[in-house]
Parts: C-alpha cells; sequence; structure tokens
C-alpha cells in the first residue's frame, strides 16, 4: 500500500483558481449584500407580463441548480411556430456596480473545476433568488421569435420577434440525459414526462422547432460539429472520466440559445444600442482543414469557406459516423476560440465562422457569465426607453476583460481535468490508448486519448505530427501536483 497521503483535488482547485487570476471566495462587502437581499428581495417588476399559466420547462444538466432559462412553444393560429424563452431577471438582484456586480465583473464566469464549482454569483442568487427553480415564481427577460418556412431564405427563419419582461414559473425541472433518450427513442420518458401528455406534446413541439432552426442554419454554413467533451467528476463513489454526449435535447436548448442570441444581437443593432458580440474570426489554420480534408478524399477551397465545411462534415458523419467526433474535435481545436469584442452600430460585424452568422451575442446565462448580464442590462434599458447604462469604452473593457478570462478558464479547467484525470490513471502506467493530436506549438504536442478522454502531453515520438493525426500512445508519466499526463507514441 502507498506511504503517500491521498491527493487534495479539492484544495489544489483552489489555488489553480487562484494562480489564473480568479478569487475564491466572496469579499466582506458581497456577502452583506447577499444578506440584505435574502432579508429584502426585490419586488417583482411592474408591468411585467404574468405568464406564469404557460407550461414553462428547463432542460439542464442533472446537477444543474444555477438555471438560466426556461422554455415554452406553441402554434400560432396561422400555423406558424413561435418560440418563448425566459432569461432569469438577474440585473433585478445585482444592480450594475453594486459589490457583488463588482466581484462578477472581475471573474467573468462560473468556473466547473470538476470537483467544485466557483461561482460568479453567490450561490444564494444563482442557485436560488436568482435560479429558475421549479415551482418559484421569477422575474424574466422573454426573447421571442415566430418562425415562418416562407421567410426560410433569411438567417434562421424569423420572421418576427420581440423582447419583454415577465413573470414565469418552471412547471418542470427536466435534466438532458433523461429527455434525450426519450427524444431520440431511445429510453422511456422521464417521469415528469410520462405523468404530463401536455408536457410530452411540449417537448415534441419544441424539437421540431429545433431541428429548423438548425437545418437553416446548416444551409447558411453553420459548423456540424460532433466532439464529445471530456467531463471529468469527483464524485462521493471516486472519480469518473467521462464525456458530455450530445443528443436531442441537449441541442434543442443550443440550438433556441443560438436563435435567441441572434435575435437579441439584431433587437440591438436595429436600436442603434452598443452591445458586446461573440466572434470566431475566420480561421488562420484554415490550410490544415484542408490537408484533413484531403487526406479523407475531400477538397476544399483554398480561401476560407464554412459553407464547403459544413457540406464536407455533413458527409463525414454520414459515411462514417463512429470517427465523425475525432474530426470534429480537430476541426474545433483548428478553429480556435471565440473572443467577446464591442460592436457599434453599423459597424462592419467580424462574424462567428462557426455558426455562419453575422449577428451574435450572449444574453441566455446571466447567473454563469457576466458578458450575458451586461447584455441583460443593454436590453431592460432598451425596453424602458432609456439610454444605455454603458459607454462604448466600458464596453470594450468588459469584453477584452472577458475574453482574457475565457482564455484562463479554459486552462484552469484543463489543467483540472488532467489533476482529476492524473489521479485516476496513477495505476494504469505502461497501458496503451488510442489517441487524436488536439495541439501542436511552441510548448509541445498535445493528444486526447479516445477511450476514456484524457487529454495529455506527447513527450517521446512527437516529431512531425499535427493536429488532427490519430496514433497509439502508451502512458509513461501521471503528476496530479502539476497537473501532467505525459504519453510516448506507441
Amino acid at each position: 500500500m502507498s506511504s503517500h497521503p491521498p491527493f487534495d483535488l479539492v484544495a489544489a482547485a483552489r489555488e489553480a483558481v487562484k494562480e489564473h487570476g480568479f478569487q475564491p471566495d466572496y469579499p466582506p462587502e458581497v456577502q452583506q449584500q447577499v444578506a440584505a437581499l435574502e432579508a429584502h428581495p426585490p419586488l417583482l417588476p411592474e408591468g411585467a407580463e404574468d405568464l406564469r399559466h404557460l407550461l414553462w420547462s428547463s432542460i439542464d444538466n442533472d446537477t444543474s441548480r444555477d438555471l438560466d432559462q426556461i422554455e415554452y412553444a406553441d402554434t400560432l393560429p396561422d400555423g406558424r411556430m413561435r418560440v418563448q424563452i425566459g432569461i432569469a431577471d438577474v440585473d433585478a438582484y445585482v444592480p450594475k456596480g453594486s459589490a457583488i456586480d463588482r466581484y462578477a465583473a472581475n471573474e467573468t464566469a462560473t468556473l466547473y473545476t470538476g470537483v467544485k464549482n466557483f461561482s460568479m454569483l453567490p450561490e444564494a442568487l444563482s442557485t436560488g433568488l436568482t435560479s429558475l427553480l421549479e415551482g418559484e415564481d421569477r422575474a424574466v427577460v422573454v426573447t421571442e421569435f415566430v418562425l415562418d418556412a416562407n421567410v426560410c431564405a433569411t438567417e434562421s427563419c424569423v420572421a418576427e420577434s420581440r423582447i419583454y419582461l415577465a413573470l414565469v414559473r418552471n412547471h418542470a425541472q427536466l435534466a438532458y440525459p433523461g429527455v434525450g433518450a426519450w427524444l431520440d427513442g431511445k429510453a422511456a420518458a422521464p417521469p415528469k414526462v410520462a405523468a404530463s401528455s401536455e408536457l410530452q406534446t411540449q417537448l415534441k413541439l419544441q424539437n421540431e422547432i429545433a431541428q429548423r432552426l438548425r437545418l437553416e442554419r446548416y444551409r447558411h454554413g453553420a459548423l456540424n460539429i460532433d466532439t464529445a467533451e471530456t467531463h471529468d467528476q469527483v464524485e462521493a463513489s471516486g472519480i469518473k472520466l467521462g464525456n458530455e454526449e450530445k443528443n436531442s435535447a441537449t441541442e434543442l436548448i443550443e440550438d433556441f440559445m443560438i436563435a435567441a442570441n441572434g435575435v437579441v444581437a439584431r433587437a440591438l443593432e436595429a436600436k442603434k444600442i452598443a452591445s458586446i458580440r461573440r466572434i470566431v474570426r475566420t480561421p488562420k489554420r484554415w490550410d490544415r482543414i484542408v490537408e484533413l480534408a484531403a487526406s479523407l478524399g475531400a477538397k476544399l477551397p483554398v480561401a476560407p469557406d464554412s459553407t464547403a465545411l459544413n457540406d464536407f462534415l455533413c458527409e463525414r458523419k454520414e459515411n462514417d459516423p463512429d470517427h465523425f467526433p475525432d474530426l470534429s474535435l480537430a476541426i474545433v481545436k483548428l478553429l480556435g476560440p471565440g473572443e467577446y469584442v464591442l460592436e457599434r452600430p453599423g459597424a462592419p460585424s467580424e462574424g462567428h465562422f462557426g455558426l455562419a452568422v453575422e449577428d451574435y451575442t450572449h444574453s441566455t446565462a446571466p447567473n454563469r457569465r457576466y458578458a450575458d448580464l451586461v447584455t441583460q442590462r443593454l436590453l431592460k434599458a432598451m425596453i424602458a426607453g432609456r439610454p444605455s447604462p454603458y459607454s462604448d469604452d466600458e464596453l470594450a473593457a468588459i469584453a477584452a476583460n472577458c475574453t482574457a478570462k475565457a482564455a484562463a478558464e479554459r486552462k484552469l479547467e484543463r489543467e483540472m481535468q488532467k489533476r482529476i484525470a492524473a489521479v485516476a490513471l496513477a495505476n494504469r502506467i505502461g497501458e496503451k490508448f488510442r489517441a487524436i493530436v488536439t495541439g501542436v506549438n511552441e510548448h509541445g504536442s498535445f493528444v486526447r486519448t479516445l477511450a476514456p478522454r484524457v487529454d495529455g502531453m506527447l513527450v517521446q515520438g512527437q516529431h512531425g505530427v499535427d493536429v488532427g493525426d490519430k496514433l497509439n500512445v502508451r502512458l509513461v508519466r501521471t503528476d496530479p501536483n502539476r497537473g501532467f499526463i505525459d504519453f510516448a507514441r506507441a
């Protein structure tokens, strides 16, 4: 038996959070503001539409308590379909410039480390007062849009839209695995869904609408990506090395959020309100994407072209579904991360290459992302006819900080995933794995094993490899203290 004490992953997470520029503890003034809010919560807004009678539901992870959005859909008398997405009114509890707001502005997002979540907002709010929990009356900002098959030549089939304040109640708090398996015909309906034929009809309608939105995005060149993200968790029973797999439920919410974010961006643009946009620039490594496609018998144009790339991805998904997640992962790594930027009305937009849209913001997760909370304040000012609460310089500074902190967040989460995996794989030194190359830079070559999905560095046999290459590797070392997992080419 080893004489070494077990590695303390929670302590390591706290230290890593600080090393990457985040603050794991709320300052006293934040705790004081939370106590005041709990004692005297804000009144529900006057003039908001009372929509508590609608069959709102939420779909999120099994363990999520910080619920940002709920959904409802119906068919109008003329046959068109309408979607209403309620986003938690976090601004009502976190005014601009308040102690909580200053803390959130620095953190910019909730951090998920696999052993402990470090919430952007105190959990008394994010998993309590501002969370759209089942059975609770909540204030929301509703993004509503109507689909019309006759206007599908436009970007998203959205014929009309509006944004307004409402009072809602979540009637069914649901989870991705159960709803997804049911929608995909792989399992019986979860108990809440099985108990309500009205909820079954509602979810099927939402799924139908989501599929239309998705197909229309693909038609305009949005990329059909299918990556299985690494999602290691430390649970009471031990370490679980797992993946977050897509299903119809995860895609439904993704499709609705993308559509809602587009509606919000266009609404702010129409009112000539400066905002924060989320962009993914044209990929600098398009030549490697072309090379990968050529290795699979396909020819892509020399200049970056999202429609041509998506046609290639769709063909590969149809003809080789088993290996499609590996190809998707390589493409995602070559596209590069997104950025937040200031968007001035009328100025040319960089756009989002992966979604093939020029009008995209973040608005649907104000409990978890600061950019979304800022966007919510812009929307509430727009609805009330007030001037924007932010100057262009303020928005530019917030966007730059969100981009920088998002890069730090990615490094932190990768580091903690490696530490968790290093602990889990400590007794598997010498084992061989199938892997894909995920990164090559001045720091080295990096791979992800396919079963289980674990990220590490290729320390032997790395010369000549490039992103997307597949190879056999052997585990040679794990170091949870430094977050190192080293592989040799087998």
